[in-house]
């Protein structure tokens, strides 16, 4: 049997405005990913800040900040074998006018920054992302 990993997937403010966030969570379920924590949450600057920690210094950042604390946003870990690459895959290339057609991207995102989710891209920054998010999942 393949090992289960898990990964940290953010349903993000357009997302869950546009009401698509029903939508995404059943495609990752179809998929056979398991939910293992989900909360509907709105973040500050400062949760913003810690999440993306590696680009607060660059240029494009503060508009990024300002979207990602516009709105409630879905945080949710899933579970399942090779999570992280498969969640990768089926979110679609971050730019949306590039992002396949049968990706969540390809198929609904309207722009490059408020482009629906955000997931681990990484063993390493899943783990890293899931201690923030939700340091009481053991």
């Amino acid at each position: 049997m393949t090992e289960l990993e898990r990964t940290l997937v953010l349903l993000k403010p357009d997302a869950v405005r546009r009401g698509l966030a029903g939508t995404i969570i059943g495609r990752y379920e179809s998929k056979g990913l398991t939910p293992v924590a989900i909360e509907l949450r709105q973040i500050d600057a400062t949760m913003a800040d810690a999440h993306y920690a590696d680009h607060v210094e660059q240029s494009w950042y503060p508009p990024l900040r300002d979207y990602i604390v516009s709105g409630p946003l879905v945080a949710m870990v899933l579970e399942g074998p090779s999570v992280v690459e498969v969640v990768r895959l089926m979110n679609g290339a971050t730019n949306s006018a590039v992002a396949a057609p049968g990706t969540i991207r390809g198929d609904f995102s309207l722009s490059n920054r408020e482009n629906l989710v955000h997931a681990s891209d990484s063993a390493e920054s899943s783990a890293k992302e899931i201690g923030l998010w939700f340091p009481n999942l053991g």
